[in-house]
């Protein structure tokens, strides 16, 4: 049966999808942030599948537990799928029942963060630091030691093994 909870998330991610579908990001197209990784907009949809260029570069939802990451339990690191770099350790990685792949911590320096009031409600978005692809959100429902939850889109990842490079 489905919690509450997460049919709530759920809602709310699709209502966001939909709500975010052709805009690009404000920061980007106010030019208020750079990154060391930058393409062109013919680059980015050269070099990602249409589903992570509408994730990673519109800041786009995937819809709840679609990510094969969801059950991606080997030791490794996951990277940006924009531009390979290490964002998340799979010992960081826990199950939150909301259908995204979740972590309580990022790789130091990986990941940035900037206010998100869209969809009526403050949260916290967080991007790839070098590149600027929107991985997903961060919520203060998590698990110790943090109490963090970053709930990221599988699509905005790419998932290396352990004893693997990327």
């Amino acid at each position: 049966m489905i919690s509450r909870r997460v049919f709530l998330m759920a809602g709310t991610a699709l209502a966001a999808a939909f709500a975010a579908r052709d805009l690009t990001s404000l920061a980007w197209a106010a030019g208020t942030e750079s990154f060391e990784v930058v393409k062109s907009d013919a680059e980015w949809r050269a070099t990602l599948t249409d589903d992570q260029y509408r994730i990673l570069r519109h800041e786009d939802t995937e819809r709840p537990f679609t990510s094969a990451l969801n059950h991606e339990k080997r030791k490794g690191i996951f990277h940006c799928a924009g531009c390979a770099l290490p964002l998340y350790s799979a010992d960081a990685k826990y199950d939150s029942g909301t259908g995204w792949p979740s972590f309580w911590q990022s790789l130091p320096g990986a990941v940035a963060t900037r206010e998100d009031n869209s969809l009526s409600m403050s949260r916290t978005e967080c991007h790839c630091r070098r590149c600027g692809g929107h991985l997903g959100h961060i919520f203060d429902d998590g698990p110790p030691p943090t109490g963090k939850r970053h709930c990221i889109n599988g699509l905005a990842l790419a998932f290396v093994p352990a004893g693997k490079s990327s």
